[in-house]
């Protein structure tokens, strides 16, 4: 039975053996400290420049306090005022959706046409993913006044603006699925006689389906919260409320406001959380 060489023990002797090894180990440790440095560097002229305070941080953590103080108990006034309230929740929830929904449909077509794997020409790939990043790095809030300024105040300017902010996202999260989908079903149905809208169809969609399926559903999840940001630019929803409210130091009104925003993200939460289970499956757990 051949017995293993023993690694010496002695740097002096594995650095002479592998010179090149080692001048590769030191390069890489002294690029590591180069960029930790710069990040350090970047850190402290970010303090300087954006005049950190932090007396002011401080104080203001009273003044948090009493604003806090201030929003006990949680009350909306009346029956009437809190039906409001709900309606322009029930609102955001609709925008949010409507969004969500508008953006993926279109996104799955333009998530094959970014894929490698399914388009193969650089032309047609490069564009596609270009066009992806210029959607994806314009902000939702961007789009939220782009919208409000082409079609109106209101909720439909706020699902334009989430669809669009959506859009980017999901069409480059779709391409990276679908190119990291397994060819062998591909491969598969293409030997047995299947065209390539058959392989597309039998052997990649149903792998790359699940995935998309739970990306949507995080994505709602999400657009919740941000539907509520919006709407403070007029975009519809309970964000215009709750920007009213705070400017008017109605703060009872804004911790009810909250607290109906965060129990309605709670319920989405839990909800998508049992969908995504029921269409990907639960991994069991090793104990």
């Amino acid at each position: 039975m051949a017995r293993r060489p023993r690694l010496s023990a002695d740097p002096t002797a594995a650095a002479a053996r592998h010179p090149a090894l080692f001048r590769r180990v030191t390069r890489a440790r002294i690029a590591t400290v180069l960029v930790i440095a710069a990040m350090l560097g970047l850190f402290a002229l970010g303090i300087v420049v954006l005049e950190f305070d932090g007396r002011r941080f401080v104080q203001g953590l009273f003044r948090l306090g009493e604003f806090v103080v201030f929003m006990v108990p949680p009350s909306t006034g009346n029956w009437a005022t809190f039906m409001i309230y709900l309606h322009a929740l029930a609102e955001t929830v609709a925008i949010a959706l409507l969004g969500t929904l508008l953006a993926a449909v279109p996104a799955i077509a333009v998530g094959f046409l970014a894929a490698e794997n399914v388009v193969p020409q650089f032309v047609i790939h490069f564009l596609s993913r270009r066009f992806l990043d210029t959607v994806r790095g314009v902000d939702e809030l961007i789009w939220a006044l782009i919208w409000v300024n082409v079609v109106g105040l209101g909720p439909f300017a706020g699902v334009l603006a989430v669809a669009s902010a959506n859009f980017g996202a999901f069409g480059k999260l779709f391409s990276e699925a679908i190119e990291a989908a397994d060819p062998r079903p591909v491969e598969g149905v293409a030997s047995a006689g299947g065209g390539r809208l058959a392989a597309i169809r039998f052997g990649l969609w149903p792998q790359v389906a699940p995935v998309i399926a739970s990306q949507v559903l995080y994505y709602f999840e999400s657009n919740t919260r941000s539907a509520t940001i919006i709407g403070i630019v007029g975009a519809g929803g309970i964000g215009l409320h709750l920007a009213e409210q705070i400017r008017t130091l109605e703060f009872q009104h804004v911790s009810a406001l909250v607290l109906m925003i965060l129990a309605t993200v709670a319920v989405i939460d839990w909800l998508s959380t049992l969908l995504r289970f029921s269409i990907i499956g639960r991994r069991e757990t090793v104990g």
